[in-house]
């Protein structure tokens, strides 16, 4: 199973963090499973790579560390595939979605590492 993970801190309170995560998802083609207000499951549609290959990101926004003006979330993003080549299918995905993050006009990055 490929896995991969990252953490960010950015320049938003919380509680408007969520609806903006949830759209900037969408734009990544991925569907929203389940979320609450600390938490997102989004998969990728399938028809586009075989299912193993197919991405589910988790991110989880972490409220004890929330300030009034700065939130921090993680983002886990994992498939099926087993990574045999370092530039697979969700490395790709994981990059594509760190950059959307990380580009996002609806906050200031504080803060990026990769895990």
């Amino acid at each position: 199973m490929a896995r991969y993970t990252c953490s960010f801190t950015v320049s938003v309170p919380s509680d408007h963090l969520l609806p903006l995560l949830v759209e900037l998802l969408q734009d990544c083609q991925l569907d929203i499973q389940y979320y609450t207000g600390d938490y997102i499951i989004a998969r990728e549609v399938p028809g586009h790579v075989p299912f193993p290959k197919l991405i589910t990101v988790e991110v989880l926004i972490d409220k004890s560390k929330c300030t009034e003006t700065e939130t921090r979330m993680s983002i886990v993003i994992k498939n099926e595939e087993l990574p045999l080549q370092l530039d697979n299918y969700c490395r790709q995905m994981f990059e594509v979605i760190k950059q959307s993050i990380e580009s996002s006009h609806h906050w200031h990055l504080i803060e990026s590492l990769a895990g």
